[in-house]
């Protein structure tokens, strides 16, 4: 089952004034034809859905012949607000990015790379997968390496770089990836890889790597507050190695600019698991690399999972909706995860220790006949899941106890970083900004102390909901509020993925509390305990993609409280994106243009 999210019988307001203003601009002489407004607004509309393009209508030249090029005529520099090819109808902006992207990919694909000789050093792998990641790695510019949670993808690239900095002392890498979260998370995986004993035994980390640093890939591009890169065509990034973390989150704007920025005679290593939920804009790069035939052997999958003990849940789960995609009877999928993965009943508190099994629990929400929950049982469920706050409630009330000290701040960090709660949507009575609210009621009714003021207190989790370069912080940063380290009367926010302290004053009203998060906002992150919360508002929303995704993000323990309906909606409907991006590079990959 394919989910395209329903489009309304109406579009909205906006899509409709831009479909009559681009039809006006033709000529005014021409009749606002009811038939091209509408497929005008099909095309707008597939773009906030994240395709690239539709599929061309037979009426499509004689609707938009005054408004559109052909494919070859655009190639020559002809410009029009659409392109038609053979097969798709883009706006003109979606149909440059997928060229200038498809060009960039021939050009590493083709790129003549000064091989490495990695025979010494295959021992340090034992899988056949992860071995061939090194040789593809030692021999081409583009590389491309995915799989699945626990199959070793930080611990093979480790070697692979260890193995590079080996036969070329003085290289240049960066490592990045879209989120401060994921570049964060990438850092420090990457920091308990060199420090493997086998690797410093043989010499092959030096201080240099133990020390390396992880950007977001804006910072990295160096992208201003006009999306303008400086790093680019004309102006490559100055590296000989550039690994992207969390590749799965490029859309085809950001991977058309990193591509234009890489340097000739550069290794790119993109790392990703392409099961994971695509980009939030337009495209699903990742996953249209894997299809391009030109490409197979610059890509490698990783398929031997270690994260998960054999019988483990989180894995089994997994491993449960990926076997799903070909599925399309929810009734039997939601009784065939019941039976092999986890029998409904009640969320229960979960202790979490370091080694522990890893543990599935299921609870069905209830009372949801006439799309409404007693209040009953929302102050139930709320008081669930603020369990999981417990230690970070604990922690918090150590800071204060042991008089507000730096010191503490590390374990209260520690102890929010165990546990989060993840939805699909942003309102309703378990949405995002309720579940926050009442998250906040959970913390300041558990620790009467703390005084709030304004929107500010001591605990309160918060996230960017935009890039300030100003402050140095991006969309998706989450800091913790404490109480400021010099001035007793005010708060001061600090940025664990950054390493950054900032007054409570300088950030904008519209930053957002974070107990909760979106499916989307927590890719990039790891818990060792989430609670994913799917109730019957979020249906149209739901995919395999997204409920994949949000069992990932944990370590330890996955609690899912659903509505039945939701849950069988997320485990049959998949997300396919629409895109011209893999015939594109088939055909210009292997092209001698």
């Amino acid at each position: 089952m394919e989910n395209k999210q329903q489009r309304e019988s109406q579009a909205p307001q906006w899509v409709r004034t831009w479909a009559e203003f681009i039809l006006k601009q033709a000529s005014n002489d021409i009749k606002q034809n009811e038939q091209s407004i509408n497929l005008i607004e099909q095309i707008l509309l597939a773009t906030t859905q994240g395709d690239s393009c539709i599929e061309k209508p037979e009426s499509a030249l004689e609707q938009l012949h005054h408004l559109m090029v052909t494919d070859e005529q655009a190639s020559h520099q002809q410009v029009a607000p659409f392109v038609s090819d053979e097969q798709y109808l883009y706006l003109y902006r979606y149909w440059s990015l997928e060229q200038r992207l498809a060009l960039q990919v021939k050009r590493l694909k083709q790129q003549n790379i000064d091989p490495v000789d990695v025979q010494a050093f295959e021992h340090l792998l034992q899988d056949v997968h992860q071995k061939s990641a090194l040789s593809m790695v030692a021999k081409n510019a583009l590389n491309i390496i995915t799989g699945g949670p626990g199959t070793g993808k930080t611990y093979t690239l480790a070697r692979i770089i260890a193995v590079l900095s080996q036969a070329m002392p003085d290289i240049r890498i960066a490592m990045a990836a879209p989120t401060g979260k994921a570049a964060q998370r990438m850092k420090e995986a990457m920091q308990s890889s060199f420090a493997d004993e086998k690797l410093n035994a043989l010499g092959l980390v030096s201080a240099r790597l133990k020390q390396q640093d992880t950007f977001t890939l804006h910072r990295l591009l160096g992208l201003g507050t006009q999306f303008k890169a400086r790093f680019n065509l004309k102006q490559p990034l100055p590296y000989d190695v550039i690994v992207i973390d969390e590749a799965s989150m490029l859309d085809l704007n950001l991977a058309t600019l990193l591509f234009e920025a890489v340097p000739d005679h550069c290794r790119l290593i993109l790392l990703g698991d392409a099961n994971q939920l695509a980009s939030v804009d337009v495209g699903s790069v990742l996953a249209d690399l894997q299809n391009v035939d030109a490409l197979a052997e610059n890509c490698v999958n990783l398929i031997t999972t270690r994260r998960f003990k054999a019988g483990a849940r989180i894995g089994e789960t997994a491993q449960f909706i990926q076997s799903a995609k070909y599925q399309t009877d929810s009734a039997q999928m939601l009784h065939a995860f019941e039976k092999q993965i986890v029998t409904a009943g009640e969320l229960q508190p979960i202790p979490l220790k370091q080694g522990m099994n890893d543990v599935v629990q299921l609870e069905y929400i209830t009372d949801q006949s006439t799309d409404q929950i007693s209040a009953v049982a929302l102050t139930q469920y709320y008081e669930k899941l603020s369990s999981g706050y417990q230690d970070y409630f604990h922690a918090l009330d150590a800071y204060m106890q042991n008089g507000y000290t730096e010191e503490n701040v590390p374990k209260v960090i520690d102890a929010f970083d165990r546990y989060r709660i993840l939805t699909a949507i942003r309102y309703g009575e378990l949405g995002l900004d309720r579940l926050n609210g009442e998250m906040q009621k959970a913390l300041l009714k558990a620790l009467p102390r703390i005084v709030k003021q304004g929107d500010w207190y001591i605990g309160r989790p918060v996230m960017m909901s935009y890039n300030d370069y100003q402050l140095g912080v991006s969309n998706g940063d989450i800091g913790l509020c404490f109480k400021h380290r010099t001035q007793a009367d005010l708060f001061e926010v600090y940025f664990p993925s950054l390493d950054k302290w900032l007054p409570a004053t300088r950030l904008p009203k519209s930053i957002q509390t974070a107990f909760a998060l979106t499916i989307h906002k927590s890719q990039g992150s790891e818990f060792m305990h989430t609670t994913v919360v799917l109730d019957e508002s979020a249906t149209k929303l739901l995919s395999q993609e997204l409920i994949y995704t949000a069992i990932t993000r944990a370590k330890s323990v996955v609690s899912l409280l659903v509505s039945p309906n939701a849950l069988r909606q997320a485990l049959t409907i998949k997300t396919t994106r629409r895109s011209g991006l893999v015939n594109k590079m088939n055909k210009i990959v292997l092209s001698n243009i």
